[in-house]
C-alpha cells in the first residue's frame, strides 16, 4: 500500500510539472545610445515645476487641477483599488481563521457503518445515541495554503508592482495636466496678444480710412480707394470677433482641465516671452529614471513576470493545511462541558493537478503573452521617449532662430506701413501699397506671436520628454 502511494504522488507530482512551456520571445532588446548626437551633461528633468514655469498664476491654476480634476481623481481611485488588491495577496500568505457557529440535524441509515453502530451505543449512561443526531459546534477553524513554491509569493510580488505602476501613472497624469493647463494658458496669452494687435491695427485702418474719405472730398483719389479701406477693415472687425470667440473657447478648456465652471482666467500677458529655466537633455538614461510612462511600463513588465512565475507555480503540487478547535455537543446544555465537549482537528493535504489542466494551461498562457507584450510596450517607450527629447530639443533651436528673422521681419513690416501711408499721402504710391503694407504688418505680428507660443510650448514639451512636470 505504501509503495502504490508513493508511486502515484511521483506521478502526480511529474504530471504536473509537465506541459508548460513558455512561448517563445523573439524580441530583442534595445539598448538606449549612451548620449545625444549634441550631448549636453545636465538635464531640466529634476527641475521642480514651479521653479520652470516662473509664473505664479499659472503653478497656482496648476495646484487647483490637482485637486479639482476629475481624470486625476479617478487615477487616485486606481491606486486606492490597487492597494487593497496587494492586501489581498498579503492576506491569501497567512491562515484563513474564523470564527464558526454551526448547527445541525444528522441521520444516519441503518444498515451503514455509522448507523449500526450509533443503534449500539450510549451516547449518554444508559441513553442510546438517537436517530435524528443533532450537531452544536462553536469555535476557530483555519485554513491556510503553504506556499512553498512560491506561487501565492509571486502573486503578492505582482500585485506590488503594479501598484507602484498605478503610482508612476498618477505621476504621468500630472505630467500631462502640467503640459495641458500650461498649453492653454500660452493659447490663451497669445491670443490676447493677437487681439492687442489687431485692434491696434483697426485704430490705425479706422485713421487711414478717414483720412481716405476726406482725400476722396478733395477730390485726390476715389470711391473705390475708400470702399477698399473699407472692406479692410470690416475683415478686421471680424478677426476682433472670432480672436474674442477662440479666447472665450480657450478659457472654458482651461476651466474645464482644472476642474471647475466657466470662469474668467486670470493670467500673467508677459510670461509668454519669459525664458524658462535653461533647457539641457542631459543623457538618455534620464529619461529611464525620470519618465513615468517608461518607469510605470518597467513595474509592469516586472509584473508580468511574477504573474509567469505564479502561473507556472500552478502546475505544481499546492499543500493545504486544515485545522480546527472548539466545542461539540448533541445538545446545547452539554455544550461547554469540558473535556468531553472538547474537539479539534489538524488534516494536511496535498493537491496536484493530473487530468484536464486546460485551464491552468490557459491561464499560464496569458501569463506568458502579457509578458512578452509589456516588454514590447516597455522597449517601445523607451525608443518613444528618445525620439520625443531629439525631436524638441531640434524644434527648440529652430524656433530660437526663427524668432530671430521674424522679429527682424517684423520691424521691417511695421517701418513699411509708416512709410506707405507717408508716401500715400504725398501722393506717391498708390492706396494699394498702403493696404498691403498694413496687411503684411498684421500677419508678421501675428507671426511673431505664434512663434514665441511655439517656443513656449516646445519647452513644455521637451520638458516633459525628459521626464519632468510631476515634482
Amino acid at each position: 500500500m505504501k509503495k502504490f502511494l508513493s508511486i502515484l504522488m511521483l506521478v502526480t507530482v511529474f504530471a504536473a510539472c509537465t506541459s508548460n512551456k513558455q512561448i517563445q520571445n523573439n524580441i530583442a532588446y534595445k539598448e538606449l545610445p549612451l548620449a545625444y548626437a549634441d550631448q549636453s551633461s545636465e538635464s531640466i528633468s529634476q527641475i521642480s515645476r514651479n521653479v520652470f514655469l516662473n509664473d505664479t498664476i499659472l503653478t497656482n491654476l496648476i495646484d487647483t487641477a490637482f485637486i479639482y480634476n476629475n481624470d486625476l481623481q479617478m487615477a487616485f481611485q486606481r491606486i486606492e483599488m490597487a492597494k487593497a488588491n496587494l492586501q489581498y495577496f498579503k492576506g491569501k500568505l497567512n491562515p484563513e481563521i474564523n470564527m464558526s457557529i454551526n448547527g445541525g440535524v444528522r441521520r444516519f441509515g441503518l444498515y451503514t457503518m455509522d448507523g449500526a453502530g450509533n443503534s449500539t451505543t450510549d451516547i449518554l449512561p444508559n441513553k442510546r445515541v438517537p436517530v435524528n443526531l443533532p450537531d452544536i459546534f462553536t469555535g476557530f477553524q483555519a485554513n491556510w495554503e503553504v506556499d512553498f513554491r512560491g506561487k501565492l509569493n509571486n502573486q503578492k510580488k505582482a500585485a506590488y508592482a503594479k501598484l507602484l505602476s498605478t503610482d508612476e501613472g498618477i505621476k504621468y497624469i500630472k505630467t500631462n495636466l502640467v503640459t495641458e493647463i500650461s498649453t492653454r494658458y500660452y493659447e490663451l496669452i497669445a491670443l490676447d496678444k493677437e487681439l492687442e494687435t489687431i485692434k491696434e491695427t483697426i485704430t490705425k485702418q479706422k485713421e487711414a480710412l478717414e483720412y481716405v474719405k476726406a482725400q476722396k472730398d478733395a477730390g485726390k483719389t476715389n470711391e473705390l480707394a475708400v470702399l477698399q479701406f473699407s472692406g479692410q477693415l470690416q475683415n478686421l472687425l471680424m478677426l476682433e470677433l472670432e480672436i474674442q470667440q477662440q479666447i472665450l473657447r480657450t478659457e472654458n478648456g482651461l476651466n474645464i482641465l482644472i476642474g471647475r465652471f466657466p470662469q474668467k482666467i486670470e493670467r500673467n500677458k508677459e510670461s509668454l516671452y519669459q525664458s524658462n529655466a535653461i533647457l539641457f537633455k542631459g543623457l538618455p538614461s534620464d529619461i529611464l529614471n525620470n519618465r513615468p510612462d517608461i518607469k510605470a511600463a518597467e513595474l509592469n513588465l516586472n509584473a508580468a513576470k511574477f504573474d509567469v512565475k505564479a502561473a507556472k507555480a500552478a502546475f505544481l503540487p499546492s499543500f493545504n493545511i486544515v485545522s480546527g478547535i472548539g466545542f461539540q455537543a448533541f445538545n446545547s446544555s452539554y455544550l461547554f462541558r469540558t473535556p468531553e465537549s472538547m474537539a479539534f482537528n489538524l488534516l494536511g493535504g496535498l493537491v496536484a493537478p493530473l487530468v484536464n489542466k486546460s485551464a491552468i494551461k490557459a491561464n499560464f498562457n496569458v501569463a506568458n503573452a502579457n509578458e512578452i507584450e509589456a516588454l514590447s510596450l516597455y522597449q517601445q517607450k523607451i525608443i518613444n521617449g528618445y525620439v520625443e527629447v531629439v525631436n524638441e530639443f531640434a524644434e527648440f533651436n529652430n524656433l530660437s532662430a526663427m524668432n530671430i528673422i521674424a522679429t527682424k521681419k517684423n520691424e521691417e513690416n511695421n517701418l513699411a506701413v509708416d512709410n506707405a501711408l507717408a508716401l500715400f499721402k504725398s501722393a506717391r504710391v498708390p492706396y494699394l501699397d498702403v493696404i498691403i503694407a498694413q496687411q503684411n504688418a498684421l500677419q508678421s505680428n501675428i507671426e511673431l506671436i505664434n512663434i514665441a507660443k511655439r517656443k513656449k510650448i516646445t519647452s513644455l514639451n521637451l520638458y516633459k520628454s525628459i521626464g519632468g512636470g510631476w515634482q
